[in-house]
């Protein structure tokens, strides 16, 4: 089978695609015929040896997939082959075949297309934990989303309406901002050209957003914290700029706000039924036509480091989505 191998740390085009021995399911796991594969910024960290988890040399990135399972390991009772899945292993997702643990999989109704469904899972369950666990958002509250054109962000305008919140979407420039709006947003600040902190001022009366969502870093996070109502709860989703902010401590206590870290993925591994409950519930809006990703561009698995160069200098809106010269022909 086909995968794009990480055999030497590096930037995207570092990666090459080479054949390699079919996989086989050991206990626990699902062996998964990737139809498509979503591409996100952590795959741009991994190959870098800059994210948490750690794979061995060679490894293929990836870390979310839509298929059909293939095989299954020993002891894997809630999956047999054939059925329509979606995954998070983590990494291996950029291949013809891809293994995961049993408690990463999770049915895909019929009716849902794979290549949404690879673009779906990461963005829109962080989101879904982030809203629902870790801020309590509240209908009326106001939200503000910063990064909102990337696929995360778009995730947290969608689903920031759907429950109930006045959503403030901001980002570097007028077209990004044009597909927020698409996706619900209710009011627009572009940061390349507008200052965040007054305008947010004026869009709030001076009362500051309730709720900060944060998939970015950078310059703009300290801005945001300052523009925090009382008793707010400020969303640290990850670095896509590249910088990890350093902010004073007693703008917390000023502000009487929580700075709250979310991290899906040890989300599933620490609580893995409460996150079953809330993937299933997740899926059913998807299934139901109540959220759905936004794919840019579809990229053949040959052009993966492509594909993987637009979403490290955040250029990609949206999802961008790898699909298996298999898959294709199907």
């Amino acid at each position: 089978m086909k995968a794009v191998l990480c055999k030497q740390y590096g930037p995207p085009e570092t990666l090459v695609l080479e054949d390699v021995q079919p996989l086989q399911p050991g206990p626990g796991q699902i062996l998964i015929s990737v139809r498509a594969t979503g591409v996100n910024f952590p795959d741009t960290l991994i190959i870098e040896n800059r994210y948490q988890l750690k794979p061995d040399l060679p490894f293929s990135p990836g870390a979310e997939v839509a298929g059909v399972v293939q095989a299954v390991g020993e002891g894997v009772r809630a999956f047999r082959p054939g059925e329509r899945v979606i995954a998070v292993p983590g990494y291996g997702g950029y291949a013809e075949q891809t293994l995961a643990r049993e408690e990463d999989t999770f049915p895909l109704p019929d009716g849902i297309d794979f290549a949404d469904a690879a673009a779906f899972l990461i963005a829109y369950g962080t989101t879904h934990y982030a809203l629902q666990e870790r801020a309590a958002l509240r209908p009326g509250e106001t939200l503000l989303v910063l990064g909102a054109a990337g696929g995360t962000g778009l995730s947290a305008v969608e689903m920031g309406k759907l429950l109930g919140a006045r959503v403030i979407a901001a980002a570097s420039s007028d077209e990004k901002l044009a597909l927020c709006r698409e996706h619900g947003a209710d009011e627009l600040i572009n940061y390349s050209r507008e200052d965040l902190r007054q305008r947010l001022k004026e869009l709030t009366g001076g009362r500051g957003v309730d709720i900060v969502y944060d998939p970015v870093g950078g310059s703009f996070s300290e801005a945001a914290l300052r523009s925090m109502a009382w008793n707010g709860r400020f969303l640290v989703i990850g670095f896509t700029a590249g910088e990890i902010p350093k902010v004073a401590l007693n703008l917390t206590l000023l502000k009487g706000c929580s700075i709250v870290g979310v991290w899906w993925g040890g989300f599933l591994r620490s609580e893995p039924e409460r996150a079953a409950a809330l993937t299933r519930e997740l899926v059913e809006w998807f299934r139901q036509g109540k959220v759905r990703p936004y794919i840019s561009k579809r990229y053949p698995l040959e052009q993966a480091a492509q594909a993987l160069a637009e979403v490290a200098a955040r250029k990609a809106t949206g999802k961008i989505v790898l699909l298996p010269d298999s898959a294709r022909e199907r």
